[in-house]
This record gives C-alpha cells, sequence and structure tokens, in this order.
C-alpha cells in the first residue's frame, strides 16, 4: 500500500480552481478557498483509497475525522462502518430531518489515469460515493453555519453497492424520530449546476432470481434417452420475455434479463441440469409482484412442458424509489432557491437502476436527487465504467443543495406552514465574496 504522503501529494496535486470546478457562482460564493480545498482534497483522498462494501473502516475514519475538525461534536460510528452526525438546529425539538451520502467502492480496477486514481487494485470508486460523502461534510459546513429549524442527522452510509447498508442503518435505529430524509446521486448525463428533483420514479425495484432446471442426463448421441435440460432452458429464456411484452400494461416500464446459464462440461454429454439467474426490475409495487409470480409460473409450466422440474428463488432486493409530492417540491424549492429555477431539470429518462436509499423512504418520507457531475464540453461516462470520473463541482452543488433541502423541509415540518412558505436559506453566504 502506498504511504499516507503519497496519498496526501497525489490528492492534492493540480486542485481545481473555483473557474475550473465550474459550479454556479452562486454555490461558489458560500464556501472560502480553504473549504473547497478540503473538500476536493477529502474526495480525492477517498477516490484514491476505495474500500469495498461493509469493510470501508479507513474511509469511516478520514470521514469522521473530517467531521470533527469542522466542529461537529456529535459524530459516532454506526452500522458497522457507516458514519452518523448531528448537526443542532435553531429550535430544540422542532422536527429531525436526516441527509444521506454513501461511502463504498466497487470491485473494478481503475482506468481513468487520473494522479489520484485507485491506489488499491481491483477496488474503485467508479459509481460517485466518494464525491456523494464528500458532499455530506459539505453539508455540515453549510448547516454550521446556518443551521435548520431542527437538528440534521448526516448519514455515511456503508455497503449500498451490495443493497445491505441502508437496512443496517435502519436496524440501528439512528432514524428513530427522523421526519424526512435527503439523498442524491451524481449523474454524468446531465451538467454540473443541473439537479432533478422531481415526484415519481426515480429508481426501480432491483430482483434477483435463480432458475435450476433439472432433468436427466445421456448421451449427446442418444438425446431420446435424456429429459434435456439445456433445450428447456432455451424454452425458457424465449417464454419469459413475454412477461414484459405481453402481461405488463405498458405504461409500466419492467425488465426481465437473465444474465447467465451454466450447463454441462463436455459437448457429447447432456447433463442432467442446468442454471439460470438473472434479475428483474420495476417501478411500481404491483409490477414488481406480477413480474415474480409471472416469472416462476412460466418457468415451471414450460420446464414441465420439456419433461423437466424448474426450481425457481427469487432474492427481493431493493424497492423502487417513487419520490412523493411534498418532499419533492421541498427539494425543488430548496435547489431553485440555490441555483435558480432554469438549474431543476427534468429527468426526461427511466431509471431502471436501483438504489437501496429506497429503504429509508419505506420507513421516512423522503426525496431523491440527480446532480449534474459533467463539465461543459466532456461526454457522458457511464456509471460502474473503469473510466468514470465526475467534474469536482458537483461536490459542491450536491453540498449546498441538500443542505437547503435539510432547512426547506425542517421549517416547513417545524411551522406546518406550506411548501411556498418555507425558508430554505437566505440564499446568499454569510462569507465573503473570494
Amino acid at each position: 500500500m502506498p504511504s499516507s504522503d503519497a496519498t496526501t501529494a497525489a490528492a492534492q496535486a493540480a486542485l481545481p480552481t473555483r473557474h475550473t470546478l465550474h459550479a454556479p457562482a452562486a454555490v461558489l460564493d458560500r464556501f472560502t478557498d480553504s473549504e473547497l480545498a478540503s473538500l476536493i482534497t477529502l474526495r480525492r483522498t477517498l477516490h484514491a483509497n476505495p474500500e469495498l462494501s461493509n469493510v470501508e473502516h479507513a474511509t469511516a475514519d478520514r470521514l469522521h475525522t473530517a467531521l470533527r475538525a469542522l466542529g461537529v461534536t456529535e459524530v459516532q460510528r454506526v452500522a458497522g462502518t457507516g458514519v452518523m452526525a448531528r448537526i443542532p438546529g435553531r429550535t430544540h425539538g422542532a422536527p429531525v430531518v436526516a441527509l444521506r451520502g454513501d461511502i463504498d467502492a466497487l470491485p473494478i480496477q481503475e482506468q481513468t489515469g487520473l494522479p489520484f486514481a485507485s491506489q488499491v487494485p481491483g477496488v474503485m470508486h467508479a459509481c460517485g460515493h466518494d464525491v456523494h460523502a464528500s458532499w455530506i461534510v459539505g453539508a455540515a459546513m453549510e448547516l454550521l453555519r446556518e443551521p435548520a429549524a431542527g437538528d440534521v442527522l448526516l448519514i455515511l452510509q456503508p455497503a449500498e453497492e451490495i443493497g445491505a447498508g441502508a437496512r443496517a442503518i435502519i436496524d440501528s435505529g439512528v432514524l428513530h424520530g427522523v421526519a424526512a430524509i435527503f439523498g442524491g446521486h451524481v449523474d454524468r448525463r446531465f451538467l454540473v449546476g443541473q439537479v432533478i428533483a422531481e415526484p415519481g420514479p426515480l429508481a426501480a425495484s432491483a430482483d434477483s432470481f435463480t432458475i435450476i432446471l433439472t432433468g436427466r442426463g445421456a448421451h449427446g448421441a442418444r438425446p431420446h434417452e435424456a429429459a434435456d435440460p439445456i433445450v428447456a432452458a432455451a424454452a425458457v429464456i424465449a417464454a419469459v420475455q413475454t412477461i414484459v411484452s405481453r402481461r405488463i400494461d405498458p405504461s409500466r416500464p419492467a425488465v426481465c434479463t437473465i444474465g447467465s446459464i451454466h450447463a454441462g462440461v463436455a459437448a457429447n454429454v447432456i447433463p442432467d441440469t442446468a442454471t439460470m439467474t438473472g434479475t428483474l426490475r420495476a417501478t411500481d409495487a404491483q409490477t414488481r409482484a406480477l413480474l415474480t409470480t409471472e416469472l416462476a409460473r412460466i418457468a415451471r409450466e414450460v420446464a414441465a412442458a420439456h419433461g423437466v422440474e424448474a426450481v425457481v428463488t427469487i432474492e427481493r432486493g431493493t424497492p423502487p424509489i417513487v419520490n412523493p409530492v411534498r418532499e419533492a417540491a421541498w427539494a425543488r424549492q430548496a435547489a431553485t432557491a440555490m441555483l435558480g429555477a432554469d438549474a431543476v431539470v427534468p429527468f426526461g429518462i427511466t431509471n431502471m437502476g436501483g438504489e437501496d436509499f429506497a429503504f429509508y423512504m419505506e420507513q421516512v418520507p423522503g426525496c431523491f436527487l440527480r446532480v449534474g457531475a459533467r463539465a461543459p464540453g466532456e461526454p457522458p461516462t457511464a456509471a460502474h465504467s473503469p473510466r468514470f470520473d465526475v467534474a469536482e463541482g458537483a461536490i459542491l452543488v450536491g453540498a449546498v443543495v441538500l443542505a437547503a433541502c435539510a432547512r426547506t423541509a425542517s421549517q416547513s415540518l417545524a411551522t406546518g406552514r406550506g411548501v411556498d412558505d418555507a425558508e430554505p436559506s437566505s440564499g446568499s453566504s454569510n462569507r465573503p465574496m473570494l
């Protein structure tokens, strides 16, 4: 492993200027030069030292240290490798709002060529969680100088990539008494300074399945003596494609993908078994349920028609994220106050990816945002790519907007006023113009 000195030098190499961050001036003006440098350096240090789900020990230590350095007094470890902090509000007893950022990396070999590229072989921040963690620290800066009405919990969550971290946070009990929760994800399809904050589906459920077909093996030259699971598997693969095309309402997005099939070891042997695995995606509970029941029914009946037995196992993953109207309106008002109305843009796509923030929203009302992370002139880059990187101005936008979401929601909940009457922020910093 490289020395900590080498990591620090790489993280601080060629720090961007205010101009090259591409963030709106109104956002940049909320941070001093020292704060900008600390957030960028934190993100780069996390990027250079990624850790996989549930082993984010050094990551949690760095984030704990960063929050304490700001003067946050209530910081603790939670859910193993997670971190939770509390920023006091202006009014004792006012409703509590939570902000969440995830912190784990992916098992990918980085190919960005960045000076602060991953120094851990085969592990990379290829989904922007280094940015999400850093913008929560930036939100802490914002909330310390301009508190919400009530306390704000900052949740730095482990293990999002395996869909386990949110449930671990919930099981720890830290959400008890939280009235609303907000989070976000970088998105390189949108420019830095653009934010998506809208009601309705924003991410899909992500269930996985395994189908094991058991027949009767035989010599490949005498197929009449077999009950061939490979032929049956081919029929099942074709048949389950009709679930989306013929059983699901065309107005409801759905995906049924078989991603692997394993059977046999020799060219002249018909095996006893064939195994398939895949994923089911939906953006509403009704479609999610129909996908699972139809997959099991079709697999079993088609298998039976070919003289083999199908055992179908479905592992429920993350539910869909469906932003409710009230919380999305708070987020939209907060983003508009910080960035201007033109910066709040429509999503314009159906996202069939999964996100375990959905587990929080089964417990607490909230809103999940997409935050633009592409600099002007750059091409979009897919998440989970070995070449994935973000424009670092997104750290500042995410910090400012999420802090404003907390203020807006907290004020509305505390006073019972409508969305338009909430006060997200003064819209200007107490910091000097730099």
